[in-house]
């Protein structure tokens, strides 16, 4: 007996889409797709696939080609044969299009919030901030540590570095895993985080320190982070406060949980079971690191909101690998997949 791999990433997509078309139309709040990175999803998501299907034909084909270059159109073909196989293309189509309703949905819930909760809850959790610092605040100690300049230009870099990497990751892994049930695994995370994240918010909503105590952060030198967050500011106040019945504004300001922290974990947990260079798993922890201090360096996060991120991640990752057919060995210190297809095996075919 088997089951789809995709089951579990379909169902959180649907279930997500239609809690935001509920909401909206109880809100009486129409449905948006968001910009991001390269554009709207729906450019963006398609322009990012196809990138990724040249950078992997066009190289390859040219290296096997050599000194024939009249042979490079064969070899394209026959790299499009031996990898963009059915499994590949439907892990592809399957993947992004549960992660375009998933994002979208994710955006415009968050941008229901301020409609929802007037009460925030960010004095108690700067209060567990400052107890689990002695009596100080995270932020001052750390610009203390690493200076308000140069680090600040570096940990700017970092946390916007994650705005590409989030739809890029899922690329990678939709595109170029080198077992099909590693990117349903990584897709049914990804979608998972955005979801779990989703519900942490409305359990918890915070707005963020620099928001909340935007004074902790005067002394920062100005960057694209700065940027970052008056822009969520002004948006904010624009959906709070319409003066504009037509504007465009979405709100995009939530404390709790850090899905920055939450979504570069995944990328680390789930490169270090799939990933075979260890350069490039180092890389994902390292990143992930720096992620979080910069969650706190830039007052986006409380610790408690770091600290939500981790368990959104690691649940993320768990229950993927078990709805795509990840074998987790004792204490998850290793993973072996049941399955290199779409089709998982379950009872008495499961190996």
């Amino acid at each position: 007996m088997k089951r789809p791999a995709y089951g579990l990433l379909v169902g959180v997509a649907i279930l997500t889409g239609l809690v935001a078309v509920v909401a909206s139309w109880s809100l009486d709040e129409r449905l948006r797709d968001p910009d991001g990175f390269l554009g709207p999803a729906w450019v963006r998501l398609p322009a990012m696939v196809v990138g990724a299907f040249l950078a992997d034909v066009v190289p390859r084909a040219f290296w096997r080609a050599g000194r024939q270059p009249s042979t490079v159109m064969r070899h394209a073909r026959q790299i499009v044969r031996e990898h963009w196989t059915r499994e590949r293309v439907s892990l592809v189509v399957i993947g992004l299009t549960s992660f375009y309703v998933t994002y979208v949905s994710y955006r415009n819930l968050k941008n229901y919030l301020p409609r929802i909760y007037d009460t925030m809850q960010d004095p108690l959790l700067h209060q567990l901030d400052r107890w689990l610092f002695f009596g100080n605040e995270p932020a001052v100690v750390l610009h203390a540590i690493f200076g308000e300049t140069w680090a600040a230009h570096f940990f700017a870099f970092i946390y916007l570095l994650y705005l590409p990497i989030a739809p890029l990751s899922l690329v990678i892994w939709l595109v170029w895993s080198r077992n099909i049930s590693y990117g349903y695994w990584y897709a049914t995370a990804n979608c998972l985080t955005w979801t779990l994240g989703t519900i942490s918010y409305y359990l918890i909503p915070t707005m963020g320190p620099t928001f909340w105590y935007p004074w902790l952060y005067e002394g920062l030198q100005v960057t694209g982070v700065t940027e970052l967050q008056d822009s969520l500011w002004r948006g904010r106040q624009d959906v709070r406060f319409p003066l504009n019945p037509f504007s465009d504004s979405i709100q995009s300001v939530a404390g709790f949980a850090s899905l920055h922290t939450a979504l570069t974990l995944v990328i680390a947990l789930v490169a270090h079971y799939t990933v075979r260079h260890r350069l490039i798993r180092w890389s994902a922890w390292v990143f992930f690191g720096l992620t979080v201090i910069s969650t706190l360096y830039f007052g986006w996060h409380y610790i408690a909101d770091d600290v939500g991120g981790v368990i959104i991640a690691v649940l993320a990752v768990w229950l993927g690998g078990i709805a795509t057919g990840q074998k987790f060995e004792r204490w998850g210190r290793s993973v072996r997949p049941t399955t290199s297809t779409s089709a998982v095996p379950v009872d008495e075919d499961a190996v």
